[in-house]
């Protein structure tokens, strides 16, 4: 082999393994909890300490959670479900680290169990693919999915009939909608886009792309945020002025994380979420994400017409001058309207 060749292999090399270490930077501490597994549940506390290997003398050390200060002795009684990031910073010398660790805060109580009352059974649209419903102002408003068939509706509840109706383009499956300040929010599935109609004449007004979330499942609002689901566990609290995702809940029970949260309806200032194939609706507390309650209306789905492509109960709605909930499935010929009760 000739010297040039020989002093090429050896810089290549060299090369290789400068670019190999050059990000690999050990951190002298890690950060120890008193919780097994790193998990906790809601009104438990657990010991903080930094695990610190090599002896070096600490001046101080602070921790916190999610950028909020916390003690040693770590309270979880008022904090989000969910995995959750703990980061010491540890002042020692003249020098500052920060290292994290993951735990997961569960629910510290069973969800309640309830049950319903069917009052009425309305006709619904057997071709409509229902994805967002929601009242507002006694009316009845629905987005319908599926590539093709996706539909922006408003809708006489009592008759079935639709009053006004838009389709979107081909390219769009389309998902939840909601009502705020006078505009419709509707979401679609893979395309990262919402769109923007005025209430009063369907007219689109604006579009908007989603920012975290990859996905546009489920959405509703407390009369000042939207709330997004995404399919998974995660719940996004959107801006109303800049549709920006700003923050997010993660739904969990006392057991671990409740995923498939699709359509959603604000009631009585709790998250109502449809759980995508399992017929059911759960009730979430959106302060911390925690699951308090469940519905079970599997049964529902046995006493509309059977026919092919009937689909999964999805479709939740709150009629606030009935005071009654409103739910229906893909592709299902009636309207439930229920009281619902706990068992």
């Amino acid at each position: 082999m000739s010297l040039f060749k020989s002093f090429i292999l050896i810089a290549l090399s060299l090369l290789i393994v400068n670019c190999g270490n050059s990000d690999d930077k050990k951190n002298n501490f890690s950060i120890r909890t008193s919780a097994k597994d790193n998990v906790v549940k809601l009104g438990e506390t657990i010991k903080l300490s930094v695990n610190n290997p090599n002896n070096i003398d600490i001046n101080a050390v602070t921790y916190s959670i999610n950028g909020q200060n916390i003690n040693e002795t770590f309270d979880a009684t008022n904090q989000k479900l969910g995995v959750q990031t703990i980061t010491a910073t540890v002042d020692y010398g003249d020098s500052k680290e920060e290292v994290s660790t993951k735990i997961t805060i569960l629910n510290n109580q069973l969800p309640k169990i309830y049950g319903y009352n069917i009052i009425n059974e309305y006709p619904h649209d057997i071709t409509s693919y229902t994805q967002g419903l929601e009242f507002h102002n006694g009316e009845l408003y629905e987005s319908t999915g599926q590539y093709g068939e996706s539909k922006l509706r408003k809708v006489d509840y009592k008759t079935g009939n639709v009053l006004k109706n838009v389709d979107l383009a081909q390219q769009y499956f389309a998902e939840g909608l909601t009502i705020l300040d006078n505009n419709i929010y509707q979401l679609t599935w893979r395309e990262n886009t919402g769109f923007v109609y005025d209430l009063n004449t369907f007219e689109k007004t604006s579009s908007f792309k989603y920012g975290q979330s990859k996905e546009g499942w489920g959405i509703c609002n407390d009369g000042t945020t939207l709330y997004k689901s995404d399919g998974t566990e995660t719940i996004w609290l959107l801006n109303s002025e800049t549709l920006t995702e700003d923050s997010k809940l993660q739904v969990y029970t006392n057991k671990g994380k409740i995923i498939g949260l699709n359509e959603m309806e604000w009631i009585n200032n709790k998250i109502y979420a449809n759980r995508y194939q399992r017929n059911g609706v759960a009730i979430i507390n959106p302060e911390n994400g925690a699951v308090e309650g469940v519905i079970d209306f599997s049964p529902l789905r046995n006493l509309v017409t059977q026919h092919q492509g009937l689909d999964v109960l999805n479709g939740i709605a709150y009629n606030s001058e009935t005071k009654t909930i409103f739910v229906t499935g893909k592709r299902w010929d009636k309207l439930f309207e229920v009281e619902v009760f706990e068992k």
